[in-house]
């Protein structure tokens, strides 16, 4: 665990073996991205390139990614397309619950970019997905890694009404490093965003954040951190290694060893008082959700 901060990493920090991840599941790759081309879907696993993508697809899993492919954000972490954002399909919570029934998830994530351009942040769009989802596959869980549409409660109660059985709202990074690795975004107002859902959300409805590790803070900022997700009502976490997913996004700093990252489990669980700690190096937010929930 580090504990000496630093400035923006200079160079590319070389990746240890349990950050390499095999090339698998090369047939239900290609059946899931024609499903998904089919109902005109993004996921997050290809546009954030994330590093379980061969894994879950072959699972037949995938975290849907509403509102296009354009985020009006520009984080410094984050691979998805910045740029002018696509005009707001009324056919895509349809898109999505026709691929839920497709796939018969039992359990389904959905995210989406960040919509600054939109009045509510895009959450009626979120809302709509999850109902959809809820009519078309009742038997369905459904859990939301939602923006923090700019802490309007409007729209965070949209999408709690909607009846998600997970909110979820990523923290990201320690305070002294927002400003740095997080595009128009602010760490208190992410933090009252949850405070906000922990309040006003359903019985049942539990709610969730998650942080990367290695873009340079501390193991006292994490802490921090950590302390502050509690304190705001938030009951699961994930924390997993950040990796640098183009030579134009902010570089490596720290590689955290599968030990340390058990030790974070352990730190967040007990000392902090988490109903669940998802933690280790390939961690993200939605990486084995139904687990997760299902404890």
């Amino acid at each position: 665990m580090n504990d000496h901060p630093s400035e923006q990493p200079e160079r590319k920090t070389p990746l240890p073996p349990w950050l390499r991840v095999r090339y698998t599941g090369g047939k239900e790759r290609l059946e899931m991205r024609k499903l998904l081309q089919r109902v005109k879907l993004h996921t997050v696993c290809e546009s954030a390139k994330c590093p379980n993508l061969c894994e879950c697809w072959q699972r037949r899993t995938a975290t849907f990614m509403i509102l296009g492919n354009n985020c009006t954000r520009n984080c410094k972490f984050c691979a998805v397309d910045h740029g002018q954002p696509t005009p707001v399909d009324p056919a895509e919570p349809a898109h999505v619950a026709d691929a839920v029934a497709a796939l018969q998830l039992r359990y389904a994530v959905i995210t989406c970019v960040t919509r600054d351009d939109l009045p509510d942040g895009g959450a009626a769009q979120m809302a709509a997905t999850v109902s959809a989802i809820r009519t078309r596959c009742p038997e369905t869980k459904v859990e939301v890694l939602c923006s923090d549409y700019q802490e309007q409660s409007a729209a965070i109660d949209s999408v709690l009404a909607a009846g998600p059985v997970v909110f979820g709202h990523n923290l990201e990074t320690v305070v002294r490093l927002t400003p740095l690795i997080r595009s128009h975004a602010d760490y208190q107002r992410s933090l009252r965003v949850l405070r906000h859902a922990a309040k006003h959300a359903p019985a049942g409805t539990l709610v969730k954040s998650g942080l990367m590790l290695g873009l340079g803070e501390t193991a006292a900022e994490i802490k921090q951190a950590l302390a502050d997700l509690r304190a705001a009502g938030v009951v699961m976490v994930t924390m997993g290694q950040y990796l640098q997913p183009t030579k134009n996004n902010w570089p490596v700093a720290q590689v955290i060893t599968p030990d340390e990252f058990k030790q974070w489990a352990d730190i967040a669980e007990h000392e902090f008082g988490f109903q669940k700690a998802v933690c280790g190096p390939l961690v993200r937010s939605s990486y084995l959700a139904e687990e997760a929930f299902n404890g």
